[in-house]
């Protein structure tokens, strides 16, 4: 069951970021993440009483539950900030893997924190970190035939790939968190509902002290940001209960397989190119990541 909860998280993710590359590109990053986060943490709270209700948030647990849980959503709404960011000014099929890759650094962190680093996974790890190089650098190769938008300088070419990487460097903790803190402590759907009214207060204040535009998004643009919200949100859901099937690890490889999906829905739909070398890194990362999960 745990493995195919992974799965269906990585189907629910690499479909939301579909949606996410549309919504950013027509209304920015911070009111994407606004109004999704906003929109999932209304779906969620209409859900909560036949998901088993908030857990050990509601019932004199003490501070504990909220505290993780807390810090597991600030950690969420980083990563998906510089997550959609990368979407808005990168190419969908380079940064979605970059991405991808936080199992190495929820890996390592699990490794320190009592799993045992296997030689097959320290090679998995060394994998991608060689994957990602591989794409990164051939993102702004000299004489790209297929560059992100005629628009975009080099600068922000690479600025997408950089966001990408800080992305998967906090979902890797993040997710450590979730299967080693959160999940345990507070529930499977309780720890979904946090995470989305923490991100949603979050994103709030930070568009607030950037001075970002609040403004309702226009009623044309609604689809895209219903179908990130109710994608994102059915991919937390699938990824935390599969943690209570499998180990964290497992599932956290499997749930990163999203950006194989994602790829292949940014050749499928926005006819996306990507050099052989790209390519190439893009197939060590997958494989990597299957390594660790070994």
């Amino acid at each position: 069951m745990g493995i195919v909860l992974g799965l269906a998280t990585a189907l629910s993710w690499g479909s939301a970021d579909l949606f996410a590359r549309f919504a950013t590109r027509r209304l920015g990053t911070f009111r994407t993440m606004l109004y999704m986060q906003t929109c999932g943490f209304c779906l969620i709270t209409l859900a909560m009483p036949r998901l088993g209700g908030w857990g050990h948030l509601f019932d004199g647990s003490g501070w504990q539950p909220w505290v993780w849980g807390i810090l597991a959503g600030v950690l969420n709404t980083f990563s998906t900030l510089a997550l959609y960011r990368s979407f808005e000014i990168g190419k969908l099929s380079i940064v979605a893997p970059i991405s991808a890759c936080y199992p190495v650094l929820t890996m390592v962190l699990s490794a320190f924190t009592g799993e045992r680093l296997t030689p097959l996974r320290l090679s998995g790890l060394v994998l991608t970190v060689v994957g990602v190089t591989v794409v990164a650098h051939g993102e702004h190769e000299p004489g790209e035939t297929n560059p992100i938008d005629e628009q975009l300088d080099s600068a922000k070419k690479r600025l997408g790939v950089n966001w990408a990487i800080f992305s998967a460097a906090c979902f890797g903790v993040m997710f450590w968190l979730l299967g080693f803190r959160v999940v345990p402590l507070v529930g499977s759907s309780a720890s979904v509902w946090i995470i989305r009214l923490t991100s949603a207060v979050t994103t709030a204040l930070v568009m607030i002290a950037a001075r970002q535009s609040k403004v309702l998004p226009p009623r044309r643009d609604a689809p895209w940001i219903l179908g990130v919200g109710f994608l994102d949100t059915c991919a937390y859901m699938f990824n935390n209960y599969g943690m209570l099937h499998e180990q964290t690890s497992v599932v956290s490889v499997l749930a990163s397989l999203y950006g194989a999906v994602t790829v292949a829905l940014a050749a499928l739909f926005l006819r996306e190119k990507v050099a052989t070398s790209q390519w190439a890194g893009i197939a060590a990362i997958f494989i990597g990541i299957m390594l660790i999960s070994r």
